[in-house]
């Protein structure tokens, strides 16, 4: 049995590690330690890093786990090495991946999401009816160098003529790996199958061509788990190998190295499975958004890669729009002067506000990038998911997937990671983003990532699920409290009333109320809608349920669904510091 495990996630920018015991009262966080990542020049080896955060680790915890550079596994006696290793890695970029497939609302986006399920970032999707001339996707296809390429398209039997120009779409740009000169680009095939030996004539001697059964063997099904597992398979025999230092990383580790996405998206699958919840996910970093959901059981993952706090902070701006961001700020602030400061954050992005008006400006940024994270996440979170489903067949061809599986209503769980969530000054601060970009409703539990631990605890979840579920719960996951948010349309001043021991509240349209429910504390309370109004059991019906404690306490949304701000600044202001007020947040009191 392991009693010390150690786990790193190797991140673009930063290495993490920490360090987990057993003791008495079950596993528990020691420590953590960081140091920058060391995949580039000068050094050119992960494993420096890595080292070096452990380092620290070994500075907070007096336990010695590094000798002559390398991490001793097992462990020698009481207080030398550690019984397990485990690691995840995005240095580099994580995988990068270019997809192309028939149609674009069809085997495409299949293609898309089985890329996205596997941990990848999308660099490009190619499709015959994406609007390019050939050469335009030929030029793309060889410039963007990803690490592999996904080929899908056609039925089985059906479907053969434009798949076979897809081919020779990537046979024309040869395009080169971006990690390694020494190996083939490695071109995963999931199409009709009855064309493999065409695709193999094409591809099969200028790439490392892998075939597996069909994304979409017939119009009305999808089938992304042997696409996954390839994706997964050749990450790690290509991606990882050729990474400088990685060989040397997995000869270390007790397990396989998992990407750091497909490890955060385990955790996610297992924490909706353990708590029979729906549950919804999002790591909001500098340059990209990921967002992890299950409902219904079927688990979706995509990335954003142009919606960021810093190097992408001013593609927010641009897809939001100045008026959508300044919506939040709770002073009127000149559209000029926002866009100086966004700029001066792109080109220096490892600065924080060092004003009060300047942290409302980028948490207004991101409620801006969470809620279009979120459109972008319901787009491919569709009913024809990765098992074998019956769907409308006109409906698939008119639009390639079934509604979204999205449903806020049935959210039960909500967890909010990345620096302007995990690092907020007030924890209050922190729901009140995640209330305003994703406007749950129902009843929904609000969570944050204390130290972005999730893809360690992901990859520990493989190996010790008992351990990754008892850090999770008791060192990572920070309760903020359960939010109870009416939905529907209704002219009645009180929404609904909430009554339990203790708690005997109104909600009131337009207001947002915080009941103190600390954490570790648990109420059975009995919510009554007004007519019209539904809190989770259908309009009108009134709702019995527990609801958890946290940092900040019980949430009562009256704000409607979906949430509107008055039209004109001053009531809009006033609007915005009521609401921050009402869970203790200051405020500005001028732009300056």
């Amino acid at each position: 049995m392991a009693r010390t495990i150690l786990a790193t996630d190797c991140g673009s920018t930063t290495t993490k590690a920490i360090l987990i015991e057993q003791t008495a009262e079950g596993y528990r966080l020691v420590c953590r330690g960081e140091s920058p990542t060391t995949v580039e020049a000068p050094f050119d080896d992960v494993t420096v890093g890595v080292v070096n955060a452990v380092n620290e680790v070994e500075d907070l915890s007096g336990r010695q786990i590094v000798r002559d550079g390398r991490l001793i596994v097992p462990s020698e006696g009481e207080q030398v090495g550690v019984d397990l290793y485990l690691s995840t890695s995005s240095a580099g970029g994580g995988l990068q991946m270019t997809v192309a497939g028939v149609v674009s609302k069809i085997t495409a986006e299949s293609a898309e999401r089985a890329a996205l399920g596997a941990g990848a970032i999308v660099m490009d999707v190619v499709s015959i009816d994406d609007g390019r001339a050939e050469h335009q996707r030929i030029e793309q296809i060889r410039r963007l160098r990803p690490d592999m390429i996904l080929l899908a398209g056609g039925t089985d039997g059906g479907q053969s003529n434009n798949v076979v120009e897809l081919a020779e779409f990537i046979l024309a740009a040869d395009p080169h790996p971006r990690l390694g000169s020494g190996y083939k680009l490695p071109v995963i095939f999931a199409g009709n199958q009855s064309i493999r030996d065409d695709i193999r004539s094409i591809l099969g001697t200028t790439t490392d061509l892998r075939i597996v059964d069909n994304i979409r063997p017939t119009p009305e099904t999808e089938n992304l788990g042997p696409s996954r597992e390839a994706i997964h398979e050749l990450f790690l025999e290509h991606v990882m190998e050729h990474a400088p230092g990685y060989h040397r990383l997995k000869s270390w580790t007790s397990a396989d190295l998992l990407s750091t996405p497909n490890a955060v998206g385990l955790l996610v699958r297992t924490v909706a499975e353990q708590r029979g919840l729906d549950v919804l996910a999002v790591d909001i970093g500098g340059a990209t958004t990921d967002v992890f959901s299950v409902f219904g059981g079927e688990f979706t993952r995509t990335v954003s890669a142009n919606l960021g706090m810093s190097y992408s902070i001013c593609n927010v701006l641009a897809l939001a729009g100045t008026d959508n961001v300044l919506r939040w700020v709770p002073v009127a602030f000149d559209a000029g002067e926002l866009r100086n400061q966004l700029r001066n954050k792109m080109i220096r992005p490892t600065t924080i506000p060092q004003q009060l008006v300047a942290l409302c400006i980028e948490q207004a940024l991101a409620r801006e990038a969470l809620r279009l994270a979120l459109d972008h996440h319901r787009e491919l979170a569709t009913s024809l998911k990765g098992v074998r489903q019956d769907t409308n067949i006109s409906r698939a061809l008119d639009q390639g997937s079934g509604g979204s599986l999205v449903d806020l209503m049935s959210l039960g769980l909500i967890i909010g990671s990345g620096g302007v969530l995990s690092h907020a000054p007030h924890r209050a601060e922190a729901a009140l983003m995640l209330l305003d970009a994703f406007q749950p409703a129902g009843v929904t539990q609000l969570a944050v990532d204390s130290i972005f631990m999730m893809p360690q605890l992901g990859v520990l979840s493989t190996v010790l699920p008992e351990a990754a579920a008892e850090v999770f719960d008791r060192d990572c996951l920070i309760p903020l409290g359960t939010a109870i948010a009416p939905r529907g349309e209704t002219r009645e001043a009180v929404l609904a009333t909430v009554r339990g021991e203790g708690i005997d509240a109104t909600i009131r349209s337009g207001e947002l109320l915080c009941v103190p429910l600390p954490t570790g504390s648990s109420r059975t309370v009995t919510m009554t809608p007004a007519k019209g109004l539904d809190v989770g059991a259908g309009p009108g019906r009134e709702l019995t349920r527990e609801v958890a404690g946290g940092e900040v306490g019980l949430l009562l949304d009256g704000r409607g669904r979906p949430l509107r701000l008055a039209g004109d600044e001053a009531t809009r202001v006033a609007q915005v510091t009521a609401w921050a007020a009402a869970l203790g947040i200051p405020v500005p009191t001028a732009a300056r």
